[in-house]
């Protein structure tokens, strides 16, 4: 198997002694080198002139660490930050089927999320609740906030590895069980949630997805889907933390909400958004907070600066958002269309020898 382990200082600077035009170095070194510093050789360079170096970089790297943080660069405009993500060989995909509230910016771009700006974003890998996700995103800070609004990433292999055992052998196990329902105005319509106004095409692509689709009268829709647990990443082969389980969950919102939505709505699968274990019992309280616990001392948090680009693996990498005052704009693309199908299929090969 392949050393894909961080490099410590003197290995990270032999393996970046021929990249001219940046600057590398661990931003954290007591994080493993989680994510690396690339800053321009020199300051203001517009990122565009790096194009070659930043792909070398990529390409050695970004399995070993996860994380980019390119600082420093001029990146000008929506267009720039197109062109860097493009330049990765990867075309930006469409954001569907998501939990956020997002505009689409210019073809690729959107904004990273329209939640309210005096609520926190626990740390998640993107569309980990669902079997299809993309392998890479890229956030790019076009107006820092001038207090908070910090977007916090953390490891997902050293995530997995500080869940607790008997809770990782169970989420293997039992898989997850997302439950959401649309239409009741507590959370994202289903219209905004699919990007149509057609029901059949709701259907048809929760029916090429394996999500079971439950429709309420002519307005409400409910959504079922059995997914992963824990996961491992199809180059690196690491087991990795890959779910959305404590932030699906109806406790993330505050128990006492939790309890109020209950005494409303009667029953769990009626709550707009929900998880279960895949045998459909609930996620015990305890297991929630050991998991929430884990984030919260894995996570990396920086203050923003206009221009910064961070490009995660989104297998390797989660991330978040903290509250903020003031304006603030984080833009966001992401590429590389992958799915739980896909690793079954390698799974299947690598056992077959």
């Amino acid at each position: 198997m392949l050393d894909f382990a961080p490099l410590d200082d003197s290995a990270l600077a032999a393996a970046t002694a021929d990249l001219s035009s940046l600057r590398v170095r661990a931003f954290d070194p007591a994080r493993g080198g989680f994510p690396l510093l690339v800053e321009p050789a020199t300051a203001g360079a517009a990122i565009a002139d790096s194009a070659h170096d930043i792909a070398q970089l990529n390409s050695r790297l970004l399995y070993r660490h996860a994380g980019l943080l390119f600082r420093g660069f001029d990146v000008a405009g929506l267009e720039s930050f197109d062109a860097f993500v493009r330049g990765f060989g990867f075309a930006p995909i469409s954001y569907e089927f998501g939990s956020s509230q997002r505009s689409k910016l210019t073809k690729g771009v959107y904004t990273s999320t329209e939640f309210p700006k005096n609520r926190s974003i626990p740390l998640h890998n993107e569309q980990a609740y669902t079997t299809a996700w993309p392998m890479k995103i890229w956030l790019h800070c076009v107006v820092a906030s001038p207090v908070g609004g910090e977007t916090p990433i953390a490891d997902s292999r050293r995530i997995h590895q500080r869940i607790e055992p008997a809770i990782r052998e169970r989420f293997e196990r039992k898989r997850l069980l997302y439950v959401r329902n649309y239409g009741t105005g507590m959370d994202l319509s289903w219209q905004q949630t699919f990007g149509t106004e057609s029901r059949e095409e709701v259907d048809a692509f929760c029916r090429d997805n394996g999500i079971a689709t439950h429709w309420i009268g002519d307005k409400q829709l409910r959504t079922e889907q059995l997914v992963q647990g824990t996961a491992w990443h199809p180059v690196t082969r690491v087991p990795l933390w890959f779910n959305q389980a404590h932030l699906f969950h109806a406790s993330s919102q505050g128990a006492e909400v939790m309890a109020m939505l209950l005494d409303v709505l009667g029953d769990a699968r009626n709550l707009p958004r929900h998880v279960f274990y895949g045998d459909g019992s609930e996620l015990e309280d305890s297991v929630l907070e050991s998991i929430r616990g884990v984030l919260a001392e894995e996570a990396v948090k920086f203050p923003w600066q206009p221009g910064d680009i961070v490009m995660l693996d989104n297998m390797l990498a989660a991330h978040g958002r903290e509250p903020f005052d003031g304006e603030r704009k984080v833009v966001v693309s992401m590429a590389e269309p992958f799915s739980l199908q896909e690793l079954e299929r390698l799974e299947r090969e690598r056992l077959a020898g």
